[in-house]
């Protein structure tokens, strides 16, 4: 058998930092935000089923959660600004990531290729229903990511919290709503005040 990279470089998702453009009090990577983007995701979809007779896949959702970032250990972290900028960039970028999707898939077996493919380039339906509830774990990580700096003093991410707030609220997603009141007002609190 061949020898599989694969492992090791996702394991490089560590080195690659987030938030590029902005000063930070903290760095994030994107090892760290796939992992919070997977709870929240997870999360989001539990909302779903219990409070709003859904049966979706949670479990699904966080795995596809832990990846959604994957490429960027090829293409690096571009800003968001610039990514969306207009259409032409973001269609040019992601036909970048798909590459990227490509060239991890060769670092694997061939006999683990088509499990990865499907999280790695979901195309069912059901992970394109999923794909909803991880775009929104995705603007919740960064929202949270923007309460903290500015928590630490850091003005630097005022704008981008109330971008990523709007954002959130324009996917008039129900779920996104429950969280924003039962669940985000805690990452405001002290340690001292989420044990009591």
């Amino acid at each position: 058998m061949e020898p599989s990279h694969f492992y090791a470089m996702l394991s490089r998702m560590k080195y690659i930092n987030r938030w590029g453009l902005m000063n930070n009090t903290q760095y994030e990577n994107i090892s760290e935000h796939s992992q919070q983007v997977a709870i929240l995701a997870h999360c989001l979809v539990l909302i779903h089923n219990k409070r709003f007779g859904g049966c979706l896949d949670a479990e699904r959702a966080a795995l596809l959660a832990v990846f959604h970032d994957a490429t960027e250990i090829i293409t690096g972290d571009m800003p968001t600004p610039i990514k969306y900028a207009n259409p032409a960039i973001r269609d040019v970028y992601k036909q970048v990531e798909d590459k990227a999707a490509d060239r991890l898939l060769e670092l694997l077996p061939e006999d683990f290729r088509a499990e990865y493919s499907a999280i790695l380039k979901p195309q069912s339906e059901r992970d394109r229903e999923l794909s909803v509830y991880v775009k929104a774990a995705d603007r919740f990580s960064a929202l949270i990511k923007c309460m903290e700096e500015m928590r630490m003093g850091n003005d630097e991410f005022r704008m981008a919290r109330e971008t990523i707030e709007r954002s959130l609220h324009d996917m008039r997603l129900p779920e996104a709503e429950v969280f924003f009141s039962e669940f985000l007002p805690s990452f405001n609190l002290a340690l001292d005040e989420i044990q009591e």
